[in-house]
């Protein structure tokens, strides 16, 4: 009973305070807003996973800002009425969908194959798609889910379009990925998992390889006009749960402290767009201020060879039959 009293006089004196507070709260978690006005007339933009989430509304933003928007999605339906509402929202016509599984290599080389015939430029490309907790699986061609579709197959993507950027150059690839990085260890003696899985950790390692293919690419393309960098969204309400009930559910739970895709977007927006940025590379953005943030220690102590020559050497033994050899190119 005196709890009850208690909790009761507790409400009547410090409720109408947190009534008053609960505004500048959702604020503080919702971050920082992109404040660039910044058109992008005449420029082309490719998007991964654009058909939900942090992707849609990079897609909105990216297409209000005046720019020829490809959403690339592997569910062509949901694609489609993604790229539809956002040409009716915007006026914009030049919202285009296309198919693309980043799953399967021979997608992902289909795709790249008809972009480069029917684009002739590529002035920013975003990989945003990603899988989160998921059940152990394999790609088509045989890698793990999450190191599969969140890094190799954005690998690929990236060295088949890497020439039409240096073309169409100041060009900008922005890699999000993730504050999951810091905790995340790449385990070289078991890389597919198939010794020990556990979706978290499989998760944090994709995400590591996407930190560090950020450095190195941008270390590669120094003086040509292609900056690379990463970044963290923050903790978004997305589809990216899909895979867990638990954290579902905790993500519901907990919704008012999380970001809406739209928030979520802004540090993608913010890489694609400012003009600070304009010759900025290999550098991690974090959600809410949008300003550099340094990477964990274990990406600066990278192995040797680097991860992205010891991978791209994994892809080439998988798939010599399908094109030539990766990592002499990149």
């Amino acid at each position: 009973m005196m709890l009850v009293i208690l909790g009761t006089f507790l409400g009547i004196i410090f409720g109408p305070s947190l009534f008053i507070l609960v505004p500048y709260i959702r604020n503080y978690f919702a971050g920082a807003i992109c404040k660039s006005k910044a058109k992008l007339n005449g420029k082309v933009v490719l998007i991964t996973g654009a058909n939900t989430g942090i992707g849609k509304e990079t897609a909105r933003d990216l297409a209000k800002r005046g720019a020829r928007v490809i959403l690339a999605c592997r569910d062509a339906a949901k694609g489609e009425v993604a790229a539809c509402e956002i040409r009716a929202e915007t006026g914009n016509q030049q919202v285009i969908m296309k198919k693309l599984d980043l799953a399967d290599t021979k997608s992902i080389r289909q795709f790249a194959e008809n972009f480069l015939a029917e684009e002739k430029e590529l002035h920013i490309l975003i990989n945003n798609a990603g899988v989160m907790l998921h059940p152990y699986a394999k790609t088509v061609d045989g890698f793990e889910m999450h190191l599969g579709v969140n890094y190799l197959g954005h690998f690929l993507l990236t060295f088949l379009l890497l020439e039409r950027l240096k073309q169409s150059a100041p060009a900008r690839i922005v890699n999000v990925s993730s504050l999951a990085h810091l905790v995340g260890r790449i385990r070289f003696h078991d890389l597919q998992g198939e010794k020990f899985y556990q979706r978290g950790l499989a998760y944090c390692q994709s995400k590591v390889a996407n930190v560090h293919f950020t450095r190195e690419l941008a270390r590669r393309l120094q003086g040509t006009g292609v900056t690379v960098n990463a970044l963290h969204p923050g903790t978004v309400q997305s589809e990216l749960t899909r895979y867990s009930s638990v954290v579902s559910l905790l993500w519901k739970m907990f919704s008012f402290f999380l970001k809406t895709p739209q928030e979520g977007a802004q540090t993608s927006i913010y890489c694609a767009v400012a003009e600070e940025l304009e010759s900025v590379t290999g550098q991690y953005f974090r959600c809410g201020v949008c300003t550099v943030l340094m990477c964990c220690g274990y990406i600066k102590r990278a192995p040797n060879p680097p991860l992205t020559a010891y991978i791209s050497q994994q892809i080439n033994t998988l798939y010599m039959n399908l094109g030539s050899p990766i990592h002499q190119n990149l």
